[in-house]
C-alpha cells in the first residue's frame, strides 16, 4: 500500500472490485532489480500484467519484454518497445505466432522440444534461440517445473540440431518457479547450464547467453529474501560456473517489478456462518477465483488483507468469492483471522496484488464485470 495508492482509496473511493496500481512503485523496482544485479538485462515478464502504463513506463526506462504470445508482443510494439528488446518466451506457440513476430523484427525465441525448434527453422530463419531446461522448482509458491523444460541430454542435442539447421544456439533458460524463496534453487540450476555450456562448447557450439528466468519473490503474508540476496547468490553461482569469462545474463521477472505496486480493494458482500455455534464465519469478498484471483489456486499465494477494523477482535474466517461456484473458495485452510466487526458492506484490500490478476479475470463469468484497473 504506497501513500498514492492509500489517498487514491481514500479521495475516489472507486467502485469495487478494482486494482489501483502506482506506476511509480513499478520503475523504484525495476531500478532496485538493475542496481542488483548491473549484468544481466531486464526482459519485463508482460503476462504479470501489460497494462499499457506499466509497458510505457518500462520502455522508457529501457527494459526489455519476455513475451508469451503474439498478443503481447504487439502491447508491446505498441508501448514503443524495439522489436529487438521482445524475448518471444512460450515454449509452446503456434507457428502463425512466430511468422508474425519475425516479420515484425523479433529475432529471441524459446523452445525446448524438437518440434518447436523445427517450426523456428522454418519460420524464423537464421534468428537467436535459446532451449529451457527442466530444473527443480523446490522453495516456489507457484511451481512452474513440470509443463516447461527438457533434460540436460535433450537440451544438448536440440542445441546442436539448431545449428545444422540455420538457427544461432544463442543460449539456455530455466525458470525455479515464481515466488521463489530460496535462492539455492538459482545455484543448482546455474551449475547445471554451466556444465552443458563446457559440453556444448567442446562440441563445436559456443553459446553466449544464460537466461536465469524469474520467480524473485514479494512479501505476502511472511516475510522472503530481499533481492540482494537472491543477486548475491546468483552471481556467486555465475562465478564458479564461468569463472572470468561469465556470459550474457538476462532475467525475467514479473511478480517482482509489479507485484507490490499494486493492490486489489474489494467489497464484504456476505459474512456467515454454516451453524450457530460454528466458530468459522464465511466471508465472501466481491472478487474472488474466477475474478482474478487465479492464485489462490490450492491456497499457494496469501495475500495480506487490510480491512477498516484491524486492530479489534478477530476470529477465523474462510474466505470465498462471489460466484455460484463451489470451486470459488481462496482460503479455507490457510488459518486466515479476520476481525469480528467485520460486515457486509465493509472494503477489504487484498495488498500486493499487482501481478496476476487483471489478465486472470475471467470474462463475464456469472455476469460479473472484469475488475477494474486503475493506472495512478
Amino acid at each position: 500500500m504506497t501513500p498514492k495508492i492509500a489517498r487514491f482509496l481514500e479521495d475516489v473511493r472507486p467502485a469495487t472490485p478494482c486494482l489501483v496500481l502506482d506506476v511509480d512503485r513499478v520503475e523504484e523496482n525495476y531500478r532496485a532489480l538493475a542496481a542488483a544485479l548491473p549484468l544481466a538485462r531486464i526482459y519485463y515478464a508482460v503476462k504479470a500484467n501489460p497494462a499499457a502504463p506499466i509497458l510505457t513506463r518500462l520502455v522508457g526506462l529501457g527494459s526489455a519484454f519476455d513475451a508469451a504470445s503474439w498478443e503481447e508482443i504487439a502491447m508491446c510494439l505498441e508501448a514503443g518497445a524495439d522489436p529487438a528488446d521482445i524475448s518471444f518466451g512460450n515454449t509452446v506457440k503456434k507457428e502463425s505466432a512466430i511468422v508474425r513476430a519475425y516479420d515484425a523484427g523479433v529475432r529471441l525465441f524459446a523452445f525446448d522440444s524438437e518440434g518447436e525448434l523445427e517450426k523456428l527453422a522454418r519460420s524464423a530463419p537464421g534468428a537467436k534461440v535459446y532451449c529451457r531446461l527442466l530444473v527443480e522448482n523446490a522453495g516456489a509458491d507457484w511451481p512452474l517445473s513440470r509443463k516447461f523444460g527438457c533434460s540436460v541430454e535433450t537440451a544438448r542435442e536440440l542445441m546442436l540440431r539448431a545449428k545444422e539447421v540455420g538457427l544461432d544456439p544463442y543460449g539456455l533458460s530455466f525458470h525455479v518457479g515464481s515466488q521463489q524463496r530460496d535462492s539455492v534453487a538459482y545455484e543448482a540450476a546455474i551449475a547445471k547450464v554451466g556444465m552443458l555450456f563446457t559440453d556444448l562448447s567442446e562440441r563445436g557450439v559456443t553459446l553466449r547467453m544464460v537466461n536465469l528466468g524469474g520467480g524473485f519473490p514479494v512479501r505476502y503474508t511472511s516475510e522472503v529474501p530481499g533481492i540482494d540476496h537472491f543477486a548475491q547468490a546468483i552471481m556467486g553461482a555465475m562465478t564458479k560456473a564461468f569463472g572470468n569469462a561469465i556470459p550474457e545474463m538476462i532475467v525475467e521477472p514479473g511478480r517482482f517489478i509489479v507485484g507490490d505496486a499494486g493492490v486489489v480493494s474489494s467489497e464484504v458482500v456476505l459474512v456467515s456462518r454454516k451453524a450457530k455455534d460454528d466458530p468459522v464465519r464465511w466471508v465472501y469478498l466481491d472478487i474472488g477465483r474466477f475474478g482474478g484471483l487465479a492464485e489462490t489456486e490450492g491456497e499457494s499465494i496469501k495475500y495480506r488483507l487490510r480491512t477498516p477494523h484491524d486492530g479489534g477482535r478477530t476470529g477465523p474466517v474462510a474466505i470465498a468469492g462471489p460466484t455460484c461456484d463451489g470451486a470459488d473458495i481462496l482460503y479455507e485452510r490457510a488459518n486466515y483471522r479476520l476481525p469480528l466487526a467485520l460486515k457486509s458492506g465493509d472494503r477489504v484490500d487484498l495488498l500486493s496484488a499487482g501481478a496476476y490478476v487483471t489478465t486472470y479475470a475471467a470474462q463475464g463469468f456469472n455476469g460479473f464485470q472484469p475488475l477494474a484497473e486503475h493506472y495512478i
